[in-house]
């Protein structure tokens, strides 16, 4: 099949449409995506890219059309909003000139936010008839409104009013998880064409390469090491997992939590560390390529995932999770809803509610205590749960099986 990928966010950045693209391109599909400048977390243009953009026009055989964007900035709700405009407008205008000769069996569009990312493929619907498959990995207007980026019940109403719009224009609209429905069922008036979607577990393999800072968390000493992986924004509500760490101290156990990741709250967060005199407990490394992941995964004792206490967030299952399972590494949670349900459900390590750091803290203190057997048992369980709920294989191929069904019920309306 031709397959047009409609993302913000695509290589360098790291993100699981990398992954999905790649298995599509493997499997004999002809795949093109359509995504903007690389500025995710950071919210500046990656310097790899800014040095050589030519050397990102293609991805493992699929072919990438870059369109112009606002940089996201750090800590600016506005700049964020010219973002997500400025790739809406680039992507359905330089975008559609530029695939102006190119014809498709049906256009996926991965939304981790913004809703707005789907606007370009309805568009290009509206003059090619191309279907639309939509995955929704963020529920909107509820996920704006629990970030805290919109307050205004009038906007958030209004933005309510697009996401009816732009679900009603979509031939499939998936959820990432089961709690999903409702949420879309409430903006979308055909029922029939809401599905279930959730992330898989990604293939991991060990680089041989030398990380320094893997050697680092390797030849550090500490009783118990902890791995959060990821974006460092509102959602992940970071000063919650700071005050867990402070507690740790002041039990007197020597853990470390180390931070791989980026995002617009990175720099609060480090300045918080500080303050509390927690250098030594919380070690920041910054962004790392997704396939250096594995190796930080297997250098740890355990890992770590968090969101803020949200309606919203609650029916989430973070990505992270899958990846995590996958791994083979116990879990430890501090988010309610799906998310710790699935962690609960496959045995695989120790849960809080969003927000429940005293907790945490306590989970963090008793695993501490586990031996080495019982830390492997727990991620034993782990790799089977998400061998059984999280294939990628299987996933994908329900994927390939929705496309080839809206492109040919596409092609029956119009004939």
């Amino acid at each position: 099949m031709r397959i047009l990928v409609v993302t913000q966010y695509f290589w360098p950045e790291n993100f699981r449409i990398n992954d999905l693209c790649q298995e599509l391109v493997r499997r004999g599909h002809e795949v093109t995506v359509l995504t903007g400048k690389p500025n995710y977390p950071s919210g500046t243009l990656f310097p790899e890219f800014k040095g050589s953009p030519e050397k990102f026009s293609e991805y493992k055989g699929s072919d990438v059309i870059r369109v112009p964007t606002t940089m996201r900035g750090q800590g600016s709700g506005r700049k964020l909003v010219v973002n997500y405009i400025s790739y809406v407008l680039s992507a359905s205008i330089i975008g559609f000139f530029k695939l102006r000769k190119k014809k498709f069996d049906v256009t996926f569009v991965y939304e981790p936010s913004p809703v707005t990312v789907c606007l370009p493929a309805i568009f290009y619907k509206k003059l090619k008839g191309t279907p639309v498959v939509f995955w929704v990995q963020d529920l909107w207007p509820e996920t704006l409104e629990a970030v805290g980026v919109v307050k205004s019940p009038k906007l958030l109403k209004l933005v309510g009013h697009m996401v009816k719009f732009i679900y009603n224009r979509c031939d499939l609209v998936l959820g990432q998880s089961k709690a999903f429905y409702d949420g879309i069922a409430r903006y979308c008036n055909d029922k029939k064409k809401i599905g279930y979607l959730p992330n898989w577990s990604e293939e991991f393999v060990l680089s041989h390469a030398k990380i320094d800072a893997v050697e680092l968390i390797k030849n550090d000493h500490s009783k118990f090491k902890i791995l959060f992986a990821g974006n460092i924004g509102e959602a992940q509500d970071f000063p919650s997992i700071i005050k867990a760490m402070k507690i740790l101290k002041e039990r007197g156990l020597d853990a470390k939590l180390f931070v791989v990741g980026d995002g617009r709250a990175f720099s609060q967060i480090k300045q918080e560390i500080s303050e509390l005199g927690l250098e030594y407990s919380i070690v920041l490394f910054g962004r790392y390529p997704l396939e250096s992941m594995p190796n930080f995964f297997e250098a740890v004792d355990a890992l770590l995932v968090s969101l803020k206490d949200s309606p919203v967030f609650s029916m989430t299952i973070p990505s992270k999770i899958q990846s995590y399972m996958k791994a083979g590494k116990p879990i430890l949670t501090m988010l309610s809803g799906e998310g710790s349900r699935v962690v609960d459900e496959a045995h695989c390590g120790l849960i809080a509610d969003s927000g429940d750091y005293s907790q945490l803290a306590n989970n963090m203190f008793t695993m501490a205590t586990f031996s080495h057997e019982k830390l492997e048992t727990l991620g034993k369980n782990a790799k089977a749960y998400a061998g059984k709920e999280f294939d990628r294989d299987t996933l994908i191929s329900q994927l390939e099986s929705w496309f080839e069904e809206v492109a040919e019920l596409s092609k029956e309306k119009q004939q």
